[in-house]
């Protein structure tokens, strides 16, 4: 237990941890001290002065130590002559505040009479109204009226777009400094600042494009007052109209944790329709943060391209049965060669049900479409232990990224291991070029293009190596740039090895994390799915296929020669895509808004997520269809609910065995505290209602022994030019388009590749040139950026900014054919 201290607030006596900050302990124990420039997660500055009380501390003889005492028995306090900040204040033993007299009344009175001189009083028509907290503490402790000369009022520019996603109203802003500080301290993206001075002081943006960060969108949670607002909720709706949903980010394996607020809305044909998304506190995940993607990437549940209808043949059915028969009829004559490939926004509960599908009627060929990781089994036994929290990392913990862009990949793992680095933690970064998390790091490491794996292999042998293995506690966190499957796998391995070599595992803060793609490429592998098999499906077609939710034509260059082999495609989609029309069956299926479901994210916590959405078209969970396809054919009963196939799977899937919905359900109370009535503590990120989830146990925390693997490092593709596919966060994969044409459209860059400037001077590209990149016949076009980023020998493709050809999935020899002039 940490040492505690007793201080005194209001005359009663609380027992707090040693060196708290004295707003955190007194909101703790529920005697609210208001605040506006002062954040929980961001260090004091004492700018606003609303947080003043009366401060003192109990005299002590200073030979004895004894506490001194007044005439009538009680201790003496030696108040201070002036009322101080709270917010700059640690707690120490024998402190004293008062925070209800009329000396601290009359302070946050003029404190709120200041703040009102220039301030709009617009409530009604302010985008914040309702859940603004310098209203709440204007009725609180303001004025009954002004003395401003009204003429003295000083007018500055309203909606003032500080990048394409947040607007500014510069009359609104209080000078707080929480959104400039939070973009420094946080996020380590400087891209506002203040400009003039006195009463002209306003934000600025000092980026090109502006405000050019991934987490824009955290500011206006953290804004207390109207000044700042997101270009897709702006006049969109009364805080006081929405229903707060529980939800969970589908896009990366964070697994943040979402508020969806929804309302019957006339443009959604008087249905419930997501209007905003904001962050829900779990510290174990995301804490109060979501990336923009997550915030801003929702618009794809409600899109025109989703798939409404059953399609037989490429052509609508108005009824379910006959799709189902048809269905049903393709797996019944294909004799047990049926196989599925799942993409990672299959929930757990869909999963199951597939991969009970197949066991029954196929041969249990399930793989997953997430090449090319692999190295989940890996994870589900050396993964983080239980209990790891990245955000109590600090000074003896180490964590290594090697072959990731883990801000491309999973940001808020970016941004919170940016934060444990600022805390004292040995951040070491090893890839074949310059990412962004090299910027927070204490270590930076390079290999040549594709030699994760052996670098990795290697490491205990040296320097590196053995700083790591001398730490505290370590993290491995692993991707795949650079790397096939294969490649992937000893990566994956090699990593395990020097975990277990060095001891750290099966604790927590100890273990081995993947930026895996989606939201439950680890549900995948505990339902049986896994990349290998997908290899294995591709290499050897079965009679029928089922894709479920899994892009392959998007993603695939190569999917429509694989797929022609192929007899017979039952295609489960969200979208009327290019494997929805050409299947002999597609089924229409929900996304997570419409429905009830369990993700589970790269760090094994199962999280549950609410129906927030009314569904679009004739679309159903998939756990349902594959269930009623297995219904049809005499092996399945179909469940009355999601949980029903969450109670399931913990009686069978013996990972899951404490993840039934009531357990997913808890909440526990949480540092800091937000949520509540008082926004202007921690923001209008929202309190947890709908569960922590449950973080599945590695095998090492349950005592089995971790064993090494062997290591097949296998020979990294080589040629004159390698294509390195690599993962940008926004794209035009189709769950991420219907954003893109709402609001993402200028964040989005146009197809491109980046060359290194040595070999763009070989083949005699300039920047901003037109060029072909040909890749095994494959032919796509894009913009060359030159520059020193990408290794010498290398072609940087982005996947998912193309939507004609699609990039390699893994790294391949290519060409730079012709220039497009």
């Amino acid at each position: 237990m940490a040492n505690t201290v007793k201080i005194y607030i209001d005359d009663q006596a609380y027992e707090v941890p040693a060196g708290t900050n004295l707003v955190d302990a007194a909101k703790w124990i529920g005697n609210d001290i208001p605040v506006f420039c002062y954040h929980p997660k961001m260090k004091p500055v004492g700018m606003c002065r609303m947080c003043l009380v009366e401060m003192g501390s109990i005299e002590k003889d200073r030979a004895t130590g004894a506490v001194m005492l007044d005439d009538k028995g009680n201790p003496k306090i030696r108040w201070m002559p002036k009322l101080q900040t709270a917010c700059t204040t640690s707690v120490s033993d024998g402190l004293v505040i008062r925070t209800n007299t009329p000396q601290v009344d009359q302070a946050r009175e003029n404190v709120v009479e200041f703040l009102l001189t220039s301030h709009p009083l617009d409530c009604p028509i302010c985008d914040k109204g309702g859940e603004c907290p310098l209203q709440n503490l204007t009725m609180a402790h303001g004025p009954q009226g002004s003395r401003m000369v009204f003429e003295d009022k000083k007018h500055l520019d309203k909606h003032v777009p500080l990048g394409d996603l947040i607007y500014l109203d510069e009359e609104r802003c209080i000078q707080c400094a929480r959104c400039i500080r939070f973009q420094g301290e946080v996020v380590g993206d400087d891209v506002l600042a203040f400009h003039e001075r006195g009463r002209s002081l306003q934000i600025i943006t000092v980026s090109d494009p502006g405000f050019d960060t991934y987490f824009s969108g955290n500011t206006t949670d953290i804004c207390p007052v109207g000044a700042l607002t997101t270009a897709d909720f702006r006049f969109g709706a009364r805080p006081w109209e929405l229903t707060g949903v529980p939800t969970v980010c589908p896009h990366c394996p964070v697994g943040c944790d979402m508020t969806a607020s929804t309302r019957l809305d006339r443009d959604f044909d008087g249905r419930a329709m997501i209007k905003r998304v904001m962050p829900r506190q779990n510290e174990n995940v995301n804490e109060i943060w979501i990336c923009d993607k997550g915030r801003f990437g929702h618009h794809f549940t409600r899109s025109a391209d989703r798939l409404m209808k059953p399609l037989v043949n490429g052509k609508p059915v108005d009824n379910w049965v006959e799709a189902l028969n048809a269905a049903a009829n393709a797996i019944n004559g294909a004799n047990g060669d049926v196989a599925a490939i799942a993409g990672p926004g299959l929930t757990n509960e869909d999963a199951f049900a597939l991969a009970q599908l197949i066991g029954a009627k196929g041969n249990n060929k399930l793989g997953a479409w997430v090449q090319p990781y692999t190295g989940m089994d890996l994870v589900a036994q050396v993964g983080v232990g239980k209990g790891t929290n990245l955000g109590q990392l600090g000074k003896g913990d180490a964590v290594l990224i090697i072959a990731s862009d883990i801000e491309e990949e999973a940001p808020v793992w970016r941004l919170r291991l940016k934060q444990a680095h600022d805390r004292g933690a040995w951040i070491s970064v090893a890839n074949a070029r310059h990412t962004r998390m090299a910027d927070f790091a204490s270590c930076v490491d390079s290999f040549p293009v594709g030699g994760a794996a052996a670098w990795m292999n290697d490491l205990i042998n040296h320097e590196v190596g053995a700083h790591l293995a001398g730490m505290n506690n370590l993290i491995i966190v692993a991707g795949a740039e650079g790397l096939d499957v294969a490649g992937h796998r000893a990566l994956m391995q090699a990593a395990a090895n020097f975990l277990i070599q060095t001891g750290h595992v099966g604790k927590p803060q100890n273990g081995l994390m993947a930026t895996f793609p989606g939201a439950n490429a680890m549900g995948l592998h505990y339902m049986g799915f896994s990349t290998e098999e997908t290899l294995d499906i591709i290499a050897n077609p079965p009679k029928v296929l089922i894709l479920a939710d899994a892009d392959v034509y998007a993603d695939d260059p190569n999917a429509a020669a694989w797929l022609s082999k192929v007899q017979t495609v039952i295609s489960l989609s969200l979208f009327a895509d290019e494997a929805a029309q050409k299947a002999a069956v597609a089924l229409p299926i929900q996304s997570f808004a419409e429905r009830d479901g369990t993700f589970t994210n790269g760090e094994r916590r199962v999280q549950r997520f609410y129906t927030a959405q009314g569904p679009m078209g004739a679309a159903l969970p998939l756990w349902q269809i594959a269930s009623r396809i297995g219904e049809k054919l005499g092996v399945m009963k179909t469940k009355t609910s999601a949980a029903a196939v969450m109670l399931e799977i913990t009686q069978t899937v013996g990972a899951f065995a404490g993840a039934r919905y009531s357990e997913l359900a808890k909440v526990d109370r949480q540092f800091p505290e937000v949520g509540g009535d008082d926004l202007y503590y921690g923001g209008t990120a929202y309190k947890n209602s709908g569960g922590l989830g449950v973080q599945i146990e590695a095998a090492a925390d349950g005592g089995a022994a971790a064993e090494y693997g062997t290591v097949n490092v296998p020979a990294a593709v080589s040629g004159d030019l390698v294509v390195i596919p690599t993962v940008s966060l926004y794209n035009r994969a189709r769950v991420f388009r219907p954003s893109e044409a709402e609001l993402m459209a200028p964040r989005i860059p146009a197809p491109f590749a980046e060359i290194n400037a040595a070999d763009a001077g070989k083949l005699g590209i300039s920047d901003g040139d037109r060029i072909a990149i040909d890749v095994a016949g494959k032919v796509i076009e894009v913009e060359a950026r030159v520059n020193g980023s990408a290794p010498q020998g290398a072609i940087l493709l982005p996947r998912n900014l193309a939507t004609g050809v699609a990039a390699p999935l893994v790294p391949a020899v290519g060409q730079v054919r012709e220039l497009v002039r």
